[in-house]
């Protein structure tokens, strides 16, 4: 060491890897909060389900009507047909044109199981563009 100099210290290299600590950080607590929220996003509310408020549908380009009254029947573009007459129409229309729409409109009475049903023998038949249609809720008015 030499009069009146002093040593140089040597300084570490710059570092050049991505520090991913924040990262991880970051991702734990979204990992946290998406399993905190993930049970709320299911719950058990009741609902009624024919009635629902939104935009008019417009028509599909194709598209055939399915409609299961009050005491389970279905009917076919408003013809009584049975489940395996109903199965051999749809796969007819299928064959025709496999992008056609079916609207389905069942009665609010109508037990859950029997809708199924229907949608299965309609998704077995080759179409699968299945749409609910519902009818608006009564407007309520203020006092």
């Amino acid at each position: 060491m030499a009069f009146g100099r002093l040593e140089r210290t040597r300084t570490d290299a710059p570092m050049s890897d991505i520090n991913v600590t924040p990262l991880v950080d970051v991702m734990l607590v979204l990992l946290v909060i998406f399993i905190l929220t993930a049970p709320l996003l299911t719950s058990a509310i009741r609902l009624e389900l024919p009635k629902a408020q939104g935009a008019q549908a417009g028509e599909a380009p194709l598209a055939v009507t399915l409609v299961v009254n009050s005491q389970g029947q279905v009917f076919l573009n408003d013809k009584l047909t049975s489940l395996p007459a109903l199965a051999a129409q749809l796969k007819d229309v299928a064959a025709r044109r496999p992008d056609t729409e079916v609207q389905l409109r069942a009665d609010q009475s109508v037990p859950y199981g029997r809708v199924v049903e229907v949608m299965g023998v309609t998704q077995k038949a080759g179409l699968s563009r299945i749409g609910f249609v519902a009818d608006a809720p009564s407007p309520t008015v203020a006092p």
